[in-house]
């Protein structure tokens, strides 16, 4: 843990009033998802985009269950600011756990998803949830490998959402050709 919190500290170098407002803004669009989440049913308004809303939004549900619902209380890790309390925050002292940081993982869950319909504004989610990420380092609310388990649970959420998606198709397939022979 003292690595992490070397790598922490050494972040708290890079403040300055301009990049702590936009670390501050930058995290917000994290707060309970809601970016994602909006993006996500806005996506669904249009048929041409419905399937990445629905892929986006899958996978955010994905990622409330494991993380938020089944790993922060089961692993229950206190986080950096709770530890060295004397850190000034940016933002209010989040009262859940640690690990994983949700912010990151319902990022990286809704970026991955958008990617598998569409690449360019999959990589344009990518960069914002990187950043989302970074935030979350920056304030002192979370440890570097929360932010690492966020990435790669968020990952995989996206991509289950994907698969699930792609198999409730292929069953829908079927059952349409069954029904026109």
């Amino acid at each position: 843990m003292s690595w992490e919190f070397s790598i922490l500290d050494a972040l708290q170098n890079l403040h300055t009033p301009l990049f702590d407002r936009i670390m501050v803004f930058v995290t917000s669009l994290g707060n309970a998802g809601w970016f994602w989440i909006v993006l996500g049913l806005g996506l669904m308004i249009s048929k041409k985009y419905r399937k990445g809303g629905i892929l986006v939004l899958g996978a955010l549900i994905f990622s409330a269950l494991f993380g938020n619902i089944i790993l922060k209380p089961l692993v229950a890790r206190p986080r950096p600011c709770w530890v060295r309390d004397t850190v000034q925050l940016l933002i209010a002292v989040p009262r859940d756990y640690s690990f994983p940081s949700g912010h990151t993982q319902a990022s990286f869950a809704a970026a991955s998803a958008l990617m598998q319909t569409n690449k360019k504004a999959g990589i344009s989610a990518y960069i914002l949830a990187a950043l989302i990420a970074f935030s979350r380092l920056y304030l002192y609310v979370h440890f570097p490998t929360d932010v690492l388990a966020g990435i790669l649970i968020g990952i995989c959420c996206g991509l289950l959402s994907g698969w699930i998606f792609g198999k409730a198709g292929e069953k829908r397939e079927e059952k349409e050709t069954e029904r026109k022979q």
